[in-house]
């Protein structure tokens, strides 16, 4: 049978932590105080978590951690780009680590999360316990390109058209820098008009079947001006890597088990992301998942992504008597 989410569950527990200024982050704990602690590293960047984050994790077994990024859902202040990049992130998740007193913890993402758990792993592989990731992005330039400038246009010529619209036709060239500069400039309605462009792009496109409920999360005007600017600042930046970074280093975690789902037709992030991931992490179980776009609310994704963390739990339950 299927796997399915667990019930919708209360948080134990919820913090305000204090980062670098302006920030202060969300965080909260829910499942059992001393089970497996297991992180949720949400999307975007720029999404944040919902009720649905902590729904991949049997309660009884994970204490189940999740935490909006900076700029993002409940974290203050919304949208800012300030002190934002890659490596602020992974020192935030270090501080949200020893804040709460985890020794170690399974990282599970998808999309941005699968990125920002590779980088945290790789600065910190020795607090990782495993990694469950999905909807692989590299953030590499030719990932960036395909699904803002040219590729996923092709297969989506229709909605393509909305996602153009907001751009004159000569700053056309360059999406990311026409995006850029209207969602960091200080007209506000061309800047929320942007914004549900850019992130009704993505929504649109993030599933296999079309889903209502899918678009309208992304187009939601909070988030998705966090989502648009977010997103733009750090595409715009390469995601403040290296050149092919992630895979560059994966010899410094391809001791740590791994799960890699991903959807054979997801337009986002394209299979051949998960491939190269794969191949540099020759431990680690690829499953692609037939009938399935990017979502991690796909019948197929949800029912890997909640064996893989029962497998893991199996897994490292058993190694540490000590932790269970």
């Amino acid at each position: 049978a299927m796997q399915t989410l667990f019930p919708q569950i209360k948080p134990y527990a919820r913090h305000d932590l204090a980062v670098d200024g302006p920030h202060v982050l969300y965080v909260d704990e829910s499942g059992s105080p001393d089970g497996l602690p297991v992180v949720f590293i949400h999307g975007g960047p720029g999404s944040g978590c919902d009720a649905n984050s902590r729904c991949y994790f049997d309660p009884s077994k994970y204490r189940i951690i999740t935490f909006d990024q900076r700029g993002c859902g409940r974290s203050t202040p919304h949208a800012s780009l300030e002190n934002n990049t890659t490596w602020d992130l992974v020192a935030d998740m270090e501080r949200i680590r020893s804040y709460l007193g985890i020794e170690k913890w399974v990282l599970f993402g998808g999309s941005w999360g699968s990125t920002l758990a590779l980088a945290y792993a790789q600065s910190h592989p020795e607090r990782v316990h495993g990694l469950i990731l999905r909807g692989i992005f590299l953030a590499r330039p030719q990932e960036i390109e395909w699904f803002y400038q040219a590729g996923a246009s092709r297969l989506f010529p229709d909605y393509w058209e909305d996602y153009l619209a907001p751009i004159p036709e000569d700053e056309r060239h360059d999406l990311l820098t026409a995006y850029y500069k209207r969602l960091t400039g200080n007209d506000q309605i061309a800047q929320m008009h942007c914004a549900k462009a850019w992130s009704t792009w993505e929504g649109r496109t993030a599933t296999l079947r079309p889903n209502a409920q899918v678009v309208e999360r992304f187009c939601e005007a909070q988030r998705a001006l966090s989502i648009a600017r977010i997103e733009c600042h750090y595409f715009t930046h390469n995601a403040f890597l290296e050149p092919n970074q992630l895979i560059r280093d994966m010899p410094k975690i391809a001791h740590l088990p791994g799960v890699i789902v991903h959807g054979r037709y997801d337009v986002i992030c394209p299979l051949d992301n998960a491939w190269a991931l794969h191949q540099a992490w020759p431990d680690s179980e690829l499953q692609i998942i037939r009938e399935a776009g990017h979502s991690a609310t796909e019948p197929g994704i949800t029912d890997a992504l909640v064996r893989a963390t029962e497998e893991m739990a199996r897994r490292l339950l058993n190694l540490q008597p000590d932790e269970a």
